[in-house]
């Protein structure tokens, strides 16, 4: 199917992003004083608790009815792709896991440039799959920062569990980053691996 075929994409990019990043941070370091440092550690580390969180809740919605219907409730009805804007919180969560407020940063945009791709290619499948209630939808809501005004919600949901879980453990790979990087600090401070960059 075409729309599994665009997430698949999604994810392949999402990986190799993180990878690249990953490999490049090896040789930087965070410039920021010891405190300031930590600090943007543990907010890193509450940025990848929030992506996660709301991946699950918005697979609660969508899980297995993506390419059935519109779904309209929940984190849908306040963005169409809510599941793309978690992904980047937590991506950004990760690059924050280095202790610079720019990585986080980077990390973020990155991944939300990233989806832009993807997110265009399936809008032009659910035009095409749903048409005039698509372009209703695409209409009051918008593609991907969140408008919390439009909140709405329905009394009950039919989950997939199997998809939430598989959402979870997906999501777990943000948590890398953080033993990830402290591994690569002790490296760097004991002179294994050189600091080329620094960032604030």
């Amino acid at each position: 199917m075409a729309l599994g075929r665009y997430q698949q994409q999604r994810k392949l990019a999402l990986f190799a992003i993180l990878v690249v990043a990953f490999m490049a941070l090896l040789f930087v370091g965070s410039a920021w004083p010891e405190e300031i440092h930590e600090t943007i550690e543990v907010v890193g580390l509450g940025l990848i608790v929030i992506g996660i969180a709301g991946r699950v809740w918005c697979t609660l919605y969508i899980g297995g009815r993506k390419a059935a219907e519109i779904v309209a409730e929940g984190p849908y009805s306040i963005s169409r792709n809510p599941l793309y804007v978690f992904s980047s919180i937590a991506a950004g969560g990760a690059g924050a896991a280095t202790g610079s407020i720019v990585l986080g940063l980077v990390f973020m945009i990155g991944c939300a440039v990233a989806f832009r791709v993807v997110i265009l290619r399936e809008e032009a499948y659910l035009r095409d799959a749903f048409g005039a209630p698509f372009d209703s939808y695409v209409a009051r809501v918008p593609r991907f920062f969140p408008d919390i005004s439009l909140f709405r919600d329905v009394p009950k949901i039919t989950v997939d569990m199997a998809l939430v879980y598989r959402t979870m453990g997906d999501g777990l790979v943000f948590f890398v980053a953080m033993p990830f990087f402290e591994a690569v600090e002790m490296l760097q401070a004991g002179g294994y691996l050189p600091v080329l960059l620094r960032l604030y």
